[in-house]
């Protein structure tokens, strides 16, 4: 694969995740209530909880809130019901959008994510219309300065565990897999002590497009208005930042 990197400015990223992650924390806690509702409370047999696992120390949530919502999640007193959705569509100048929701109402959700689509220059589109244009992968970013592996030996341990890719980018190093091989490959590296700026399983775009300033400020607030939704998890698109 190329080595695009969105991992530009960590240090804003960082602070935008600080200044956020209240918010970040009960999108994650829902993930994990879906996972549990869908395959049972125990990692080892939930591939997707122990996934969504992943993300969430990622993510710094403390392992007390992640067994907690675990308990909760699993407990005979747990009523609520969230089902998953995708929406795609259109953002400035045709960048394309995939929006994964988890609502207790869908009316309320599709209206709320049409309504930021219409508002900022976008168009709510079909089931599979930009969908084409990514493809399903394991993401792992591991920040330069927080590891004391040398890049060649890191990069090894990389392949051995069964990555498909390895990119040194100026700030990071990039880890792409193929999304049954995530889990595998994420608890081989945490064996080394490694820790993760991102870990996920997500969208990745096949191909970029670069917007002016102009359009690029349009396209920032249709995805700040989309992630600023209570029942969106994440929001992948082809914009070139």
């Amino acid at each position: 694969m190329s080595g695009h990197s969105k991992w530009k400015n960590i240090a804003a990223r960082k602070g935008k995740a600080d200044a956020t992650r209240g918010k970040i924390f009960t999108k994650l806690g829902r993930e994990l209530l879906i996972a549990v509702k869908q395959g049972g409370p125990d990692p080892n047999g939930n591939f997707k909880l122990k996934d969504v696992i992943a993300k969430c120390k990622a993510n710094n949530m403390p392992n007390d809130t992640i067994n907690n919502a675990i308990k909760k999640a699993s407990g005979e007193g747990s009523s609520s019901v969230y089902e998953e959705i995708t929406y795609e569509g259109y953002g400035v100048s045709g960048v394309a959008v995939i929006v994964n929701v988890s609502t207790d109402n869908r009316n309320r959700t599709a209206s709320d994510v049409r309504h930021v689509f219409d508002k900022n220059g976008g168009n709510l589109g079909t089931m599979g219309c930009v969908s084409y244009l990514f493809e399903k992968k394991g993401s792992l970013v591991i920040e330069k300065a927080e590891t004391t592996l040398s890049e060649d030996d890191l990069m090894m341990a990389v392949v051995e565990a069964g990555a498909e890719d390895f990119v040194s980018e100026e700030e990071v190093y990039q880890i792409t897999t193929a999304p049954n091989d995530f889990s595998k490959v994420t608890e081989e590296l945490e064996k080394l002590g490694l820790k993760f700026l991102e870990a996920e399983v997500q969208m990745i775009p096949s191909t970029y497009i670069t917007l002016d300033d102009s359009s690029a400020e349009k396209m920032q607030k249709l995805i700040d208005g989309l992630e600023d939704l209570d029942d969106v998890l994440e929001v992948y698109h082809n914009w070139e930042e």
